[in-house]
């Protein structure tokens, strides 16, 4: 790399929050879907679904699956889509929010209704595991599957939005960048204990690289500074493995996808771009932005057109 740690870490704080609210929009799906669409279409007709809700001490270990029962990636592809919806902040806008970056800052009160939305309309919260096990194998999956996941590791995740979750008995899936791990200031982050214990309540933990930056640039030492090094050090915090991962700003492209294969993730999240790769579908699964702006109904529009 051109530039140390040590040299390039109070420019990656500094630059955090703006880097990962608002260069998401490079590859966002715009947040102003309007509100006169029918929310009544079903988006799981197509998945095989189980009687009953897989709770999280069920969850498939993807360890325990077969290698060649493991489908090809033409049927992965061929598998309807799980609607996959992804925060970032969870907390009240400020004066100095910009009408871009409030697309990534979903308030209290929105957050927590566009979560009543989901169960109140019967939907089942699924973790990373779970899509794995039904993508390679088409293992069943609750009715009206959906995933929640978090970027980057902001402490309202963890203050906020989790008991709103909880509340609902739902689990998500949390990509934290290490880099701000037990950060505090004007944007606080999850500190060690934090992100443990959000493993131990059988949330998933995955990787979202050291500082966000862009994996499309990577260069040979970059692989090992932003995922080796990191997934190394979430293993330790939380005791598990750690088998998913986030791209930052959801940008990806093939190489991305190979690179991470070599190192054992099983999935990697994109954002809104509607390609994924031919040859490592399950690494460049696709997400949405759930938008500040939005309301329940808005939100579950933007799911049904979104994921066919």
């Amino acid at each position: 790399m051109s530039i140390t740690k040590s040299a390039r870490l109070p420019l990656a704080i500094s630059l955090l929050t703006a880097a990962t609210l608002v260069s998401c929009s490079q590859t966002k799906e715009t947040s102003q879907t309007t509100d006169n669409k029918s929310d009544s279409a079903t988006v799981a007709t197509a998945i095989p679904v189980s009687s009953t809700t897989t709770e999280p001490g069920t969850t498939p270990d993807p360890a325990t699956i077969p290698a060649g029962s493991i489908a090809d990636a033409a049927t992965i592809l061929s598998r309807k889509q799980v609607p996959i919806l992804c925060y970032h902040q969870i907390r009240e806008w400020r004066a100095k929010d910009s009408k871009s970056a409030k697309d990534y800052i979903c308030p209290t009160s929105v957050f927590e209704a566009q979560i009543k939305m989901l169960a109140d309309s019967g939907y089942h919260a699924i973790l990373p595991d779970q899509l794995y096990a039904y993508l390679t194998t088409g293992a069943p999956l609750p009715p009206k599957p959906v995933m929640i996941t978090f970027d980057d590791g902001d402490l309202d995740q963890y203050e906020t939005a989790v008991p709103i979750l909880e509340k609902h008995n739902y689990k998500a899936a949390f990509f934290i960048m290490t880099v701000a791990i037990g950060r505090r200031g004007y944007q606080p982050y999850m500190d060690k204990q934090q992100i443990k214990d959000l493993a131990d309540r059988g949330h998933t933990i995955g990787c979202h690289t050291w500082d966000h930056h862009n994996v499309k640039k990577y260069q040979g030492q970059d692989w090992v500074t932003q995922i080796e090094e990191p997934t190394k050090k979430l293993e330790a915090i939380t005791g598990k493995p750690i088998k998913h991962f986030a791209y930052p700003f959801g940008l990806w492209n093939h190489e991305a996808t190979v690179e991470l294969k070599k190192r054992g993730y099983l999935g990697a999240y994109q954002l809104a771009e509607k390609k994924r790769d031919d040859e490592n579908p399950l690494l460049s699964v696709r997400r949405i932005i759930a938008s500040g702006y939005w309301s329940p109904r808005t939100l579950h529009n933007s799911m049904v057109n979104s994921f066919k």
